[in-house]
């Protein structure tokens, strides 16, 4: 019998009266970017720093290169005279209703259009009305030097009390005087005048000054004050006031005449123009030098120049209500020699800040390469587990912004912090720029891994390397054809990337040569029985790397190339336009070292020989100089000359130093035995030869009387003493040259070579100085191209003493020259320091694998030495090929671009040549950078090479 099935079973049984626990909560993945930051800290530290330090760098450049540029156009305008910084403006007086309201008034006016890109300092203006004419003062108790009478010119000065001192009687009154005293007679106008000016033309207080009468009457001046100015090199009396502060010379011809200016009180400034019938009124409008900016510096020649003769003078000459109303001012000439001189000194200035920023795009593809290549197994990994490569990339780029962007941002606060300066606009463009490099070179580098594998052209890299060749033939023609910085335009780019450019193609032909004759030398050393040497050029040769990849390893080299050429043609530049500038300097003063004496004066007895025997004295050369010497019997009769009589052994040395009219010494011997009356030989300057007759004899007379028959025995285009290249010049041996010239035999100059102190040289001309003697006459004004140097000085000391040290010093001085300097100096630096970390992060890649192979090598019985030789011998020979081709490349750059360079602003004086190529320079650079990465290289393996070996051999070998 069959049971029935049960009515009660699992699904009917009755359902619980309790809720069911709630599902458990899934964990949380771990964000991404927290997760890979604190996966690798070492490596985020290290991006983060680089980052910072490559954008502190781009940030600080501009805001350097601006100091440094507003810094050198305030100085060179400062330089100047006080009154090529202003605006003059001048208007005819009124005929009726002049007043110091009415000028006061107008000043304010033509302040209104300044202050966008320049600035007029109100404190230093100076503004008032003039007589245009001077008048002679008839009075007979007035100096009268040659019999001339002084003449006066009146002046009304705004706020002029400020500058003086009253010191006798009374400053003019404010309120007019009577317009006459008697019938057909002017009231007096009352004046000022400086008590200097008084004492030179015997005037004082109560002096009425008369003028020459005219029929509509001229009204004479009283003296009714006289007043001391407190300070007259205030530039209030220095910026065309005339003669306030003291009387001034007047020839005419050989008469001199004594003219004075006095100054008028606010009462009779109506009545100035009788005093000369015409009056003006001016302003003087001084630019605060101190707030102009070099990169405003085209605008502000244009607002300058509406100013002067444009929309604003038009608008001003309405305003004012002077329609003649004229401006005039030498600021555009100035600041186009401003712009000329930063033009000129822009190739240098560039040449550093190109440099490090090639370094360090290099340095930073370079770190992103790497890391792509260290994390190419995990991003492989993602790919094949479904991520896409937008996906992994944006996630990369979410590593990167955490630490870039925060280290950017800190480094460009830095660098603003720092270095302040107006323009923030390039700071930000170039932070900017560089903090994306950063940014985005892991994950491109990241996506070209990622990308699937296609044909490889084997023609894509020919053609590159032929688009950069051809480049820089282009830059370099274009360099060759109108310079570096062509004469009024701005510096091109492309030009000043012409040494980066021949960089880049050497690092391209390395790049191919490099492999070849490493492996060549590879083979070679696999016949010694050492594997020490065989094993690391084998690496070197192939290109190590954790996935057997060459590429990367090429641009460590770039990086290195690009440092020491930029570096070395740099390092080029500095150095000839220090050898210009000691050139210049020497042919300015003659040699290292001269003593002057003013005149004809002879120098004190024994002060020749004395300075002979100083220390430090190679060269010396004791001769007599004479400016006034006439030469007869050439084509043209009779020429003025310069006489040189000098010991010709002595002066040839000199000149042959100097590089200025060598000759043999022998042309100008004499023998004993020639007759009295026999020709002297003599060396002429080329003008004066073009004059001579072949075999000729002439007759030279120096300006003191007697006279001398000389005869040519050769040409020389300039000579140390006189080094004008144009100068009609006599150069006599001593003997008979001192026996039949008078004063010949006394030397009035005195020229040496060597390191001569000045300090020392002028305590001994003191020294020999009589005790009873008085300076001589005052030193007269220098003759064009004698050499001589005029200073203040010369003006204290009796025998002026010179050197070329204090002339390289003085033209050394200008701050664009050093700013140019500093600026090239500090890119080297910093390039120098990214090429190293190129070579440091290249070893840091190929650390495991070398790792690996060392361990497995220290089993088979490899010493410690023999495992840091073989890290040498696997990483120097890059180092050394980037040194020679370096080298090589910075030569050539100097050869090919150096005469395109023009150096005048530089040296500070026009020389002619340009960069010449010197050995020193460019094996100083090479040499040095790479003795820095060799010593950074076996620091490196010295230190971590035996930690990495046991934690490698104690792991064992896991791969």
């Amino acid at each position: 019998m069959t049971t029935p099935p049960s009515t009660t079973g699992p699904s009917a049984t009755r359902p619980s009266l309790t809720p069911p626990p709630p599902p458990s909560t899934a964990p949380r993945p771990a964000p991404w970017v927290r997760t890979r930051l604190r996966a690798a800290p070492l490596a985020t530290l290290l991006g983060a720093a680089l980052a910072f330090v490559a954008v502190l760098l781009a940030a600080a450049l501009p805001r350097a290169q601006d100091r440094g540029a507003d810094q050198a156009l305030r100085s060179f305008l400062e330089r100047s005279a006080a009154g090529n910084t202003s605006l003059q403006v001048t208007a005819p007086s009124p005929d009726t209703g002049q007043s110091a309201q009415a000028l006061d008034a107008t000043l304010e006016k033509l302040l209104g259009p300044t202050g966008s890109t320049f600035r007029v300092d109100p404190d230093r203006t100076v503004h008032g009305a003039r007589t245009t004419k001077r008048q002679p003062l008839m009075n007979p108790e007035l100096s009268r030097p040659s019999g001339l009478p002084p003449s006066m010119n009146l002046l009304h000065v705004r706020e002029a009390e400020a500058h003086v001192k009253l010191a006798e009687g009374k400053w003019p009154g404010s309120t007019p005087t009577a317009p006459a005293q008697a019938a057909g007679e002017a009231a007096p106008l009352q004046v000022v005048l400086s008590q200097k000016a008084a004492a030179t033309l015997g005037a004082r207080v109560g002096s009425v000054l008369k003028s020459e009468s005219r029929v509509d009457g001229t009204p004479s001046v009283e003296v009714v004050g006289l007043y001391a100015v407190l300070d007259e090199t205030d530039d209030f009396w220095t910026d065309n006031l005339g003669c306030l502060a003291r009387a001034c010379e007047h020839f005419y011809n050989e008469s001199l005449a004594w003219d004075v200016d006095a100054l008028v009180g606010t009462g009779d400034l109506d009545r100035m123009a009788a005093w000369s019938r015409t009056a003006e009124d001016f302003w003087q409008l001084p630019v605060d030098v101190g707030r102009l900016r070099a990169d405003r510096l085209d605008a502000t020649r244009k607002d300058i120049a509406s100013y002067i003769a444009g929309p604003t003078a038009a608008t001003l000459a309405r305003e004012t209500g002077r329609p003649r109303l004229h401006t005039t001012s030498w600021l555009p000439e100035r600041f186009e020699e401003a712009r000329a001189r930063t033009q000129a000194a822009a190739p240098l200035a560039a040449i550093g800040p190109a440099g490090v920023g090639g370094v360090a795009f290099v340095v930073l593809c370079l770190a992103g390469a790497l890391a792509a290549d260290r994390r190419d197994a995990e991003l492989r990994l993602l790919l094949a587990r479904g991520g896409s490569r937008a996906a992994i990339v944006g996630r990369l780029l979410g590593e990167g912004a955490v630490t870039v962007l925060p280290a950017a941002a800190a480094a460009t606060a830095l660098a603003v912090l720092l270095l302040p300066t107006p323009r923030l606009a390039p700071t930000l463009l170039a932070a900017a720029a560089v903090a994306l490099l950063a940014l985005l070179a892991f994950p491109v580098r990241a996506a070209v891994l990622l990308t699937p594998a296609r044909p490889a052209g084997r023609w894509r890299r020919p053609v590159a390397e032929l688009l950069v060749l051809l480049a820089t033939v282009a830059a370099v023609v274009e360099v060759r054809r109108r310079g570096v910085a062509p004469p009024g335009s701005d510096l091109d780019p492309l030009l000043i990337a012409a040494p980066l450019l021949l960089a880049l193609c050497g690092g391209l032909l390395l790049a191919r040569l490099q492999p070849v004759v490493t492996g060549w030398l590879a083979r070679l050393a696999g016949r010694s029985s050492g594997p020490v040497a065989f094993l690391g050029l084998a690496r070197a040769a192939r290109g190590s790397g954790a996935t057997g990849r060459t590429g990367p390893s090429v641009l460590p080299m770039i990086a290195l190339l690009l440092a020491i050429t930029t570096g070395g043609f740099g390092a080029s530049v500095l150095h000839s336009v220090d050898s210009s500038r000691l050139g210049v300097a020497r042919l300015t003063v003659g040699g290292d070292a001269a003593i002057s004496a003013y005149g004809k004066s002879p120098l004190p007895a024994g002060l020749a020989k004395a300075a002979g025997e100083l220390p430090g004295v190679r060269t010396s050369v004791p001769l007599w100089i004479d400016h006034d010497s006439a030469l007869h019997g050439t084509t043209v009769r009779s020429s003025q000359v310069t006489v040189v009589v000098a010991d010709p052994a002595a002066y040839a040395e000199l000149s042959r130093t100097l590089g200025c009219g060598s000759f043999d010494p022998a042309l100008l011997a004499t023998t004993g035995a020639s007759a009295a009356d026999a020709p002297v030989p003599a060396l002429f300057s080329a003008s004066l030869a073009g004059q001579a007759v072949q075999g000729g004899t002439y007759t030279v007379q120096p300006g003191d009387g007697g006279e001398l028959k000389v005869r040519v025995a050769g040409t020389i285009d300039c000579t140390p003493a006189h080094p004008a290249r144009d100068a009609a010049t006599v150069v006599l041996p001593t003997g008979a040259a001192t026996a039949l010239m008078g004063g010949a035999d006394h030397p009035n100059r005195w020229l040496g070579i060597g390191d001569v102190d000045g300090d020392r040289l002028r305590a001994l001309v003191r020294s020999k100085l009589p005790a009873s003697s008085g300076t001589p006459a005052p030193a007269p004004a220098p003759i064009p191209g004698s050499g001589s140097v005029a200073g203040p000085a010369a003006l204290d000391e009796p025998y002026p003493v010179s050197t070329s040290a204090e002339a390289v010093t003085a033209l050394g001085s200008d701050p664009l020259q050093r700013s140019a300097q500093r600026l090239f100096w500090a890119a080297m630096a910093g390039a120098a320091g990214f090429a190293l970390l190129a070579v440091l992060l290249t070893l840091m890649r190929a650390v495991p694998e070398r790792a690996a192979l060392l361990a497995r090598l220290r089993t088979m019985g490899l010493r410690r030495r023999q495992g840091v030789a073989l890290i040498l011998a696997e990483t120097l020979p890059q180092t050394l090929a980037a040194t020679l081709g370096g080298a090589l490349v910075a030569a050539a750059a100097v050869a090919l671009l150096g005469p395109a360079i023009d150096l005048s602003t530089l040296v500070g004086a026009h020389v002619p040549n340009g960069v010449r190529l010197t050995a020193g320079p460019v094996l100083t650079q090479a040499l040095g950078l790479a003795a820095l990465v060799a010593a950074a290289v076996f620091v490196e393996a010295a230190t971590s090479g035996r930690r990495q070996i046991t934690n490698e051999l104690r792991a064992g070998d896991q791969r």
